[in-house]
């Protein structure tokens, strides 16, 4: 007797709030399962979404800036399979508009650790859970582009995310065939907490975008860096 295939199964980290949870939103809408992450014991709209459907959200808990809570979580995961894993995860300076060379080494230091270090470790970890014909995704941004930087501003955010960029290419570069997917998502300027409300586009017109692409790059083993319309970023 064959068996039932079982509903696909995603891992998101940073789901609490904002661009992760209508991402864990609209997988739910579409019939996965959606583990998402949430880095304290304070209600969220992730646990909102967990209490109607709890036959498809789980919570975790990860502070991708504690090296420690991701092998923990690690553990906690061993022997599951996921057909994706995202990581999503953002910051900015207190002001945006603060240059390379004023920064304080404390505030470079916590952008950079969760904008390009903390998912990367992350990524590292628990790579091992998805498998061939599965995708690895983590969320760019259009401003993490050298080619298109010519407009300046955000120096720090912008630079955290092209950091992100490159070391996502260098981990796929270890493998000269690579057999899953991996996505470096630019979603555009998004109403969000860090998109601010003078954003052009709502998440609702957005994430679902977002998840269009994620799905169809799942067929293209490799590497790619797309905006919400599949279109290819420059580096």
């Amino acid at each position: 007797m064959s068996s039932i295939p079982s509903d696909p199964a995603i891992l998101i980290v940073g789901a609490s709030r904002g661009l992760g949870h209508a991402m864990a939103a609209e997988f739910v809408a579409r019939g996965w399962h959606v583990t998402g992450t949430v880095r304290g014991s304070t209600p969220t709209p992730l646990h909102n979404l967990a209490q109607q459907h709890p036959a498809r959200v789980a919570i975790e808990t990860l502070d991708i800036d504690m090296p420690e809570q991701i092998a923990a979580l690690r553990d906690r995961m061993s022997g599951r399979s996921f057909d994706m894993l995202f990581v999503n995860a953002g910051t900015t300076t207190h002001d945006e508009h603060v240059r390379i060379g004023t920064v304080t080494t404390d505030e470079f230091v916590r952008v950079m650790t969760t904008n390009a270090l903390g998912p990367m470790r992350v990524i590292e970890a628990l790579q091992q859970l998805v498998p061939a014909g599965g995708l690895i995704g983590a969320m760019s941004s259009g401003q993490g582009s050298v080619a298109n930087n010519e407009t300046g501003l955000r120096e720090v955010y912008r630079g955290s995310k092209a950091a992100l960029n490159m070391f996502m290419r260098s981990f796929a570069a270890r493998d000269a065939a690579p057999k899953r997917a991996m996505v470096l998502m630019a979603p555009g300027w998004i109403r969000t907490d860090l998109g601010g409300d003078k954003a052009p586009y709502t998440m609702e017109e957005a994430v679902p975008q977002v998840v269009d692409v994620l799905l169809a790059a799942r067929a293209m083993p490799g590497l790619r860096y797309l905006d919400r319309f599949g279109r290819t970023v420059p580096w």
